[in-house]
């Protein structure tokens, strides 16, 4: 079966639509229906009923579903091990979010480099949605994400319990200040908490990415939610201040992997991600 099929088909199903699949694959949607058409043709089956709002599965596409991430993670890992650098035993793509980039992937790629010296490392950042794609896809081995989505063929595990915490450049607030406030969307979990904990907040101003609301707030003053590792050196350095007495929200952080992945590569690679994640290693 040519790979490209049970890709299509994969990106299909998770976007249920088959315009959007092609968007995502950035092929022409005449080319995602022939595709689906040549993959039916070689199963003997329907996989998809489409309709208005996109397209679902029949019963024998609910069966494929099972397979399909499967034969993509073989062909993606079949093309890490023929690639693997002269002295490596095996490749591993590690892969994290923006956000999780600094400094956790950083330091876990440090630890990599000096524990599993016979490994050979890709490092990877994007965003989640691309991301989870990915390492269903078998294109990363291990990513380090916020709040993953389950899906068929992958593990996720606990790494650790952030927090999410309101600072401000001005050490007498004591209040959230809505004049210098940044909205920092955390996600649908933290919006509907933060709504519950501020309903009559109404910030003008807000941003999708930490790091660089983070930077707008240093670079201009303000307050604004931020993972406490993120600004725990600008606490201790006086740059910001903890607002005392405001609620702080959990934000887990999670390693997301194949079910299906090599345990003798992944295996060591997690527990020494677990490892710099509780702060147990030396770098």
């Amino acid at each position: 079966m040519d790979i490209e099929l049970a890709r299509t088909f994969i990106e299909i199903v998770s976007t249920g639509s088959f315009i959007r699949a092609s968007e995502r694959l950035n092929v022409a949607q005449t080319t995602v229906s022939a595709r689906i058409r040549n993959l039916e043709q070689q199963l003997g089956r329907a996989l998809f009923i489409r309709h208005k709002g996109g397209a679902s599965l029949t019963p024998a596409g609910e069966q494929f579903l099972r397979h399909a991430p499967m034969f993509v993670q073989l062909w993606q890992r079949t093309l890490h091990q023929v690639a693997v650098p002269p002295g490596r035993r095996a490749v591993l793509t590690a892969g994290s979010e923006v956000s999780l980039a600094q400094p956790l992937l950083l330091d876990w790629v440090r630890w990599m480099r000096s524990s599993l010296q016979d490994i050979a490392l890709r490092v990877h950042v994007d965003v989640p949605q691309d991301l989870i794609n990915q390492v269903a896809s078998g294109m990363v081995d291990l990513a380090i994400m916020y709040a993953p989505p389950h899906r068929p063929g992958l593990k996720i595990d606990l790494l650790l319990e952030e927090k999410l915490v309101l600072v401000t450049t001005n050490s007498e607030a004591r209040l959230l200040d809505e004049s210098d406030y940044v909205y920092m969307d955390w996600g649908p979990d933290f919006g509907l908490h933060h709504g519950m904990n501020f309903p009559s907040a109404a910030p003008d101003l807000s941003f999708d990415l930490g790091p660089l609301a983070l930077s707008y707030v240093l670079a201009t003053g303000g307050s604004g939610y931020f993972r406490m590792s993120s600004v725990q050196p600008h606490l201790e350095a006086g740059r910001l201040h903890l607002v005392p007495e405001m609620p702080q929200f959990s934000y887990p952080v999670y390693a997301v992997q194949s079910a299906s992945a090599d345990e003798s590569v992944v295996g060591p690679a997690l527990a020494g991600l677990h490892s710099v994640a509780r702060g147990e290693t030396k770098l």
